[in-house]
């Protein structure tokens, strides 16, 4: 961790401590009805659920309850929850994370709790929105620099920053933040760099373990991680990985973490299942890369205008709104769904058609989708037969 953010992790430890405030998570086991669990080896009646009509306990799918009933504080941290963060710890190789109902939440825990008021922040001008709602939770300012510039990054860095925030993929565009360039820029200013790799976990680098794998970057230069689950791993939630301080701090100061029901126990189930089938059956990724190709040389051939990208979100520019809107509804009409992204979401003037890749299409799926494209591209309208 930068010396910067350590500094200010450790003076937030210390008042807590001084005060009597320190926590920390404690896992429980659900052992039978009437709320029995285990705690150490202590066997409970929990009276500290809000499962108030008993449904949470009951089981989702075979053992497994429906609900964590609790925050992770009082009573909704399990075994399992404690074992997939353990599994997630040895896959990325940061030291510990915790888990989070979603990656939204989790990016604004993170920002509400580790920016501060006044702060600056330096962050890709095309970061996903909860990159940008955590800090300014925090009261914290943000400084935009151009997409995926690390040079445009260094320009306008201020001496009061503290943090470089950057997706890892961009969900809207599909390109790869320059991210040995930004933990270079980090290094040098004392920069907390926190990366969202949603869209990188699971799918690129050698054996999926995202893109710090994929671009050689060492866990310990990234002070913050968040990844989610529902992307790669087909599940829900998120998680926040660092040095066991960051976590500690986040347990004691990230209010998504504090005051929000723990992630469900079969989420955590489906979760587990799903990254030991990622380590297990690397077949899945390699065949999501052949359709990668296989969509990028269909589109060269075809001449379709697709940006760059080597990941699984394509994207087809088109500017107009109501073009997109079209383009889309033809798509729907000869069956394929494909949303059109339209302002907000993208700046004005940007519309696009925005298709991601999976293991599960069939290459006959990706050839057809392209000549249909095509048709488009050519001004027709394809043919529904």
């Amino acid at each position: 961790m930068r010396a910067g953010l350590a500094e200010r992790i450790r003076a937030h430890r210390q008042r807590r401590r001084v005060a009597g405030q320190d926590r920390v998570r404690q896992p429980i086991v659900r052992i039978g009805p009437g709320l029995r669990v285990r705690c150490g080896s202590q066997e409970l009646v929990d009276f500290s659920s809000n499962d108030y009509l008993g449904f949470g306990a009951r089981a989702a799918s075979g053992p497994v309850p429906a609900s964590a009933s609790a925050s992770p504080l009082i009573s909704g941290q399990s075994a399992r929850h404690a074992a997939l963060e353990e599994a997630l710890c040895e896959f990325t190789g940061f030291e510990a994370c915790c888990l989070f109902p979603s990656g939204y939440q989790a990016n604004l825990a993170v920002g509400q709790a580790v920016a501060g008021r006044g702060d600056r922040v330096l962050a890709d001008r095309l970061n996903h929105a909860s990159l940008n709602d955590g800090p300014r939770l925090a009261g914290a300012r943000i400084r935009r620099y151009q997409h995926a510039d690390a040079g445009a990054a260094r320009a306008r860095w201020a001496p009061d920053c503290r943090m470089l925030i950057s997706d890892s993929v961009f969900s809207m565009d599909g390109d790869l933040a320059p991210l040995a360039a930004l933990a270079e820029l980090a290094d040098d200013k004392d920069l907390a760099l926190w990366v969202d790799d949603a869209h990188g976990f699971g799918v690129i680098g050698s054996t999926g373990r995202g893109a710090l794998e994929s671009c050689g970057l060492r866990p310990s230069r990234v002070d913050i991680y968040v990844a989610t689950f529902g992307k790669a791993l087909g599940a829900a939630g998120a998680f926040v990985a660092g040095e066991r301080g960051l976590i500690e701090h986040l347990e004691n100061h990230a209010r998504g973490l504090i005051y929000s029901t723990a992630l469900a126990p079969f989420l955590v189930e489906t979760t587990l299942t799903h990254l030991e089938l990622l380590r297990q059956e690397p077949g899945h990724r390699q065949r999501l890369n052949r359709h990668i190709q296989r969509f990028r040389q269909r589109a060269r051939e075809l001449d379709l205008p697709v940006l760059a990208s080597e990941t699984a979100i394509q994207i087809l520019p088109l500017g107009d709104n109501e073009r997109a809107l079209a383009w889309s509804q033809d798509l729907a009409r000869v069956g394929f769904l494909v949303k059109a992204i339209r302002p907000p979401t993208v700046p004005e003037g940007t519309a696009r058609l925005r298709l991601t890749l999976s293991a599960a299409h069939s290459s006959q799926d990706i050839d057809r989708l392209c000549e249909t494209l095509y048709v488009l591209a050519r001004g027709s309208r394809p043919d529904a037969s």
